[in-house]
C-alpha cells in the first residue's frame, strides 16, 4: 500500500460532537462519515476522545482505533478516504513500521510542530470566504481566527482552476486581502500541504482588521 500524498473553510466556532458526528446526513456513505468522524478527531476532538496527537498532529492508526467508533475501522479504509477527499484534507504516511494519519490545517486543537510552510514569495490573491450575512460584523471588528489556531483563505474562488481547498463552496461573500500592506505591517502567511493559507493575523493576534482589506465581492455581483 502506498503513502497518500498530502492531503477550509471559513473561521468558525469548534465543532461540538454530541454523541453525533458533525454535519452528519442520513445520506452520508459510509466513506463520508468516516471522512467526517477522521476530521472531528484529527482537528478538534482528539483529547475529547482520550486520544493523544503527536507534535505535528498526527496519530498512528493503532492507536486511532482505541476509539470505540474507529475500532472496526481498517488501514485500507482509512487509505480510500485520504485518497478521495476532494479537498486533500489529510496525510496518511509510514514511519518506522507504523502507519499515521493528521490533518493538514483546520485545527482549533494546538499541536506545537504544524505542517506549514511559511510564505515568503506572495501570491497576487489571498482571499476569504465567509457568508454575506457576516460581513458587516467583520467589517468592524476584522477576520478572527475564532476557536481555531489560524484564519483561513484560499488563493482564488472554489470556481477558479486549480483551487481545491480554503473556503467552503456555500461562501457567498468574499473578502480580498491587500497583501503588499498586510505584509509591510508584518502580517505573516503560511501555507498548509493542501493549498491553504493561513496567518495568526495582526501581531499574531488571531485578528487581521479591515484596514487590511482590499476590497469585498459577492457572489452575484460586486
Amino acid at each position: 500500500m502506498s503513502s497518500a500524498n498530502q492531503a477550509s473553510t471559513t473561521s468558525s466556532d469548534r465543532p461540538r460532537d454530541t454523541g453525533r458526528t458533525r454535519g452528519k446526513n442520513a445520506n452520508d456513505t459510509p466513506e463520508v462519515r468516516l471522512s467526517k468522524q477522521l476530521s472531528y478527531i484529527l482537528r478538534h476532538g482528539a483529547e475529547d476522545k482520550g486520544l493523544k496527537l503527536r507534535d505535528d498532529g498526527s496519530i498512528s492508526i493503532s492507536d486511532l482505533q482505541r476509539y470505540q467508533k474507529l475500532k472496526s475501522t481498517t488501514l485500507a479504509q482509512i487509505q480510500h478516504v485520504v485518497d478521495t477527499n476532494n479537498k486533500k484534507r489529510f496525510t496518511l504516511y509510514e514511519e518506522n513500521n507504523q502507519w499515521y494519519i493528521r490533518a493538514v490545517q483546520g485545527h482549533s486543537i494546538k499541536i506545537k510542530e504544524p505542517p506549514l510552510v511559511k510564505l515568503t514569495t506572495m501570491p497576487p490573491c489571498i482571499v476569504h470566504g465567509t457568508m454575506r450575512s457576516k460581513v458587516p460584523v467583520i467589517q468592524k471588528t476584522g477576520l478572527n481566527k475564532m476557536s481555531r489556531t489560524h484564519i483561513h483563505f484560499a488563493r482564488g474562488l472554489p470556481s477558479d482552476a486549480g483551487i481545491i481547498s480554503g473556503m467552503r463552496n456555500t461562501a457567498d461573500a468574499y473578502i480580498y486581502i491587500d497583501v503588499k500592506k498586510a505584509v509591510a505591517a508584518g502580517i505573516e502567511f503560511y501555507v498548509s500541504e493542501n493549498g491553504v493559507i493561513l496567518s495568526r493575523g495582526l501581531n499574531d493576534s488571531g485578528v487581521i482588521p479591515a484596514e487590511y482589506f482590499e476590497r469585498i465581492e459577492y457572489k452575484e455581483g460586486k
